[in-house]
This record gives C-alpha cells, sequence and structure tokens, in this order.
C-alpha cells in the first residue's frame, strides 16, 4: 500500500511538472517580442495550430516535435531555421553557438560547415530535455540565467558563452579561431572580453583549444579565408606573424592600399582573392593595386581556395616573395605603415564600437550586408 503510495504520488509529481513546464514554455512563447519581417514563428496543434487533421495535410509542415508552421515558409532560410527550432527551447534555454552569433549579427555564420553540410542549430539547455530531432543539437552544459537574452523574439546566450561554445566544439583550432573572426567582424565579442570569458571556464570541454584559438585571432580580420591564410602564414610557413587589414601609405600621407595581410618589418603583403576577384571589374582593380604595391617595392602573395586545403604551392609562393623583399633597402622604402592624423583608425573592436553611426556608415561599408 505503502509503495503504491509512493508511485501515485511520484505520477502526480511528474504531471504537475509536464504541466508548469508546459506553461511556463506557453507563457515564454507569449512573451516574445516581433520576429524580424519574414519569417514565422512555428504553433502546436494545442495552441493556435492546426488541428490533428490539418497537420496532416499539405497546407501545414512540422518544424519539430509538436509544432507547425504554413508549408509555404521556406525551411532552408538560415534565419527560419534558428526561429524554428527556438520554437522547443524550454523556459530555462537559450539558443547557442553559430546560430546565436548569426541573430544577434555575425553573418558570416550563415548555418552550413566548411565542407557545405547544413549544422544543426544548437540549444543550451540545463535542465531540461528535449526529444532528439532533425535540424537541433541539445548541449546539457550548465547555463547561467544572467547570460539569456532575448533578441528579436529569440532567446540567445550572450555572445561570449555563444563564441566559446562554437570555439570548444570546433574540429580544429584553425576553425576556432576563425569562427572567433566571424564574431569580432561584427564587433559582438574582444579578444579582451573572452580572455576574461575563458578564464572562468575551467575545465569545460574544449576550453583548451578555445583558448589557443583566441591567441591566434585578429580583431581586424575581414573574412574567413584571411583567418586561414595568416594561419597557414604562420603555422606551416614558419613566417612572422602579419598583421591584418593594416592601410599603407606614401611618404607624404597618402593612402597606398589596404592589403588583406602585411609583414611590416620584410615589406610582404598576401591577399586573398575569392570568387568575387573573378570578375573582370574587380580583376582589373586588383591588377592596379597589385601594381602600385609593387611599385613601392613592396612583395606580394595571393592565395585561392585550393591553396586553404593543400597549401604548399602558397607557402612556396610566399617564400619567394620573401626573398624578393629581402633584395629591397629598407632605407629606400618609399612607402610606411605610420598612420596620418586625418585616417581614423578602426582596426580593434573597442575602436569600432567607439564610432558614430555617421562613422560607421561610411568608414565599415565594407563589413555591410
Amino acid at each position: 500500500m505503502e509503495n503504491e503510495t509512493r508511485t501515485a504520488g511520484s505520477r502526480c509529481t511528474l504531471v504537475v511538472m509536464v504541466e508548469i513546464d508546459r506553461s511556463l514554455r506557453l507563457i515564454r512563447l507569449s512573451a516574445r517580442t516581433p520576429l524580424r519581417a519574414g519569417l514565422v514563428l512555428p504553433v502546436s496543434r494545442g495552441g493556435g495550430g492546426p488541428t490533428r487533421q490539418q497537420a496532416r495535410g499539405r497546407k501545414w509542415r512540422r518544424t519539430s516535435h509538436g509544432y507547425y508552421v504554413p508549408s509555404h515558409v521556406d525551411g532552408n532560410d538560415v534565419d527560419q531555421r534558428i526561429v524554428e527550432a527556438s520554437a522547443v527551447v524550454p523556459w530555462c534555454g537559450a539558443v547557442t553557438g553559430w546560430a546565436a552569433l548569426r541573430w544577434c549579427g555575425a553573418l558570416w555564420f550563415d548555418g552550413d560547415d566548411a565542407s557545405g553540410t547544413r549544422l544543426p542549430v544548437d540549444l543550451c539547455v540545463s535542465t531540461h530535455d528535449i526529444r532528439p530531432q532533425s535540424g537541433i543539437a541539445v548541449s546539457g552544459e550548465g547555463l547561467d540565467p544572467r547570460l539569456v537574452r532575448w533578441v528579436d523574439g529569440v532567446p540567445v546566450t550572450d555572445p561570449r558563452f555563444a563564441s566559446s561554445f562554437v570555439m570548444r566544439y570546433q574540429a580544429t583550432r584553425r576553425r576556432a579561431m576563425v569562427d572567433l573572426e566571424k564574431a569580432m567582424f561584427h564587433d559582438l565579442v574582444s579578444r579582451e572580453e573572452m580572455a576574461v570569458f575563458l578564464a572562468g571556464q575551467r575545465g569545460w570541454t574544449g576550453i583548451q583549444q578555445a583558448r589557443d584559438a583566441l591567441a591566434g585571432s585578429d580583431e581586424n580580420s575581414w573574412s574567413p579565408q584571411e583567418g586561414a591564410m595568416r594561419d597557414i602564414w604562420v603555422v606551416q610557413a614558419e613566417k612572422p606573424r602579419p598583421t591584418c587589414n593594416r592601410p599603407l601609405f606614401d611618404l607624404e600621407g597618402h593612402h597606398i592600399a589596404t592589403p588583406d595581410l602585411l609583414d611590416p618589418v620584410h615589406g610582404v603583403f598576401g591577399d586573398y582573392d575569392g570568387e568575387l576577384h573573378l570578375g573582370r571589374a574587380q580583376r582589373d582593380t586588383d591588377l592596379r593595386r597589385e601594381g602600385l604595391l609593387r611599385h613601392h617595392d613592396l612583395e606580394g602573395v595571393v592565395m585561392t581556395a585550393p591553396d586553404t586545403r593543400a597549401p604548399d604551392a602558397f607557402i612556396a609562393r610566399l617564400d619567394d616573395a620573401y626573398r624578393r623583399a629581402a633584395r629591397h633597402s629598407v632605407a629606400d622604402r618609399t612607402w610606411t605603415v605610420e598612420q596620418p592624423g586625418w585616417w581614423t583608425p578602426t582596426d580593434t573592436v573597442a575602436r569600432r564600437r567607439a564610432l558614430s553611426e555617421d562613422q560607421r556608415l561610411r568608414l565599415l561599408r565594407h563589413r555591410r550586408g
């Protein structure tokens, strides 16, 4: 009799907990701020969504267990995927990782990995289980509620936590470093902020990889490919660490160019040429720019996509560039990295955050879109 009472009590407690969680989830969903235009929040069958029979028809698409959107909603859109995954987040969790960073503005995160494979949306849930389902990856790491924020109707983790998450769970240190630079490109985090945050995650899964990635990162990398090129330059080619997007000037203070990478001591620059550089107009611009740099006795090297997978040819070209640069006298240089008074530096997260809106529109045009 006593055992039956305990069993009945346990069942009652479970039912109450389920009902509380369901109520909290409904409250959470109802408290959402409006979503961004063009996106659709999934609804449940009992919460204004389709009936059981309607859910089986062609007019609705199931996004996750118990949640639906109209079938015309594009489930391949990366932002819609984030919204759909967020619908199953319980009251104590949040979207994290690449999806949280993208939702907060880091548009380099496109929802695919380096091979083009679609990534699941990472959810950080500290006390509740979510049924395994396609397109969602659940982490049970402890989440301080103070690190959760609502952004345009979606609960996401603080960019520091999200950046740490992607770095700690990336396949390699290089990819982890590039992911951090994607977040820094949009000023979501700084190297100093990440150093402090990672110091408080001692013993967490992948923490050493995250710290190594932070050590190799740069706040002024303008694309993921630049980070990979810089890492090959330093680690595999064993050359001095170059600066990222450092402007060059002639001795009268006129801007010459801003190469992707620059070793200002040896006078060697590096540029990454992606698909954008294949167009005729861009190619003409690149050739004029390269000619101007060579006119000032700067020696350079270009990297393309195949070089990131098999860098031997790039390393050989880089070695040649260093040999050519050694023939030029430092005393005869007609260029400098000293910035004239009219130049506004934007090479750190702190400096970019301090810009006025007008300055951001004018000086950070290359970062929009």
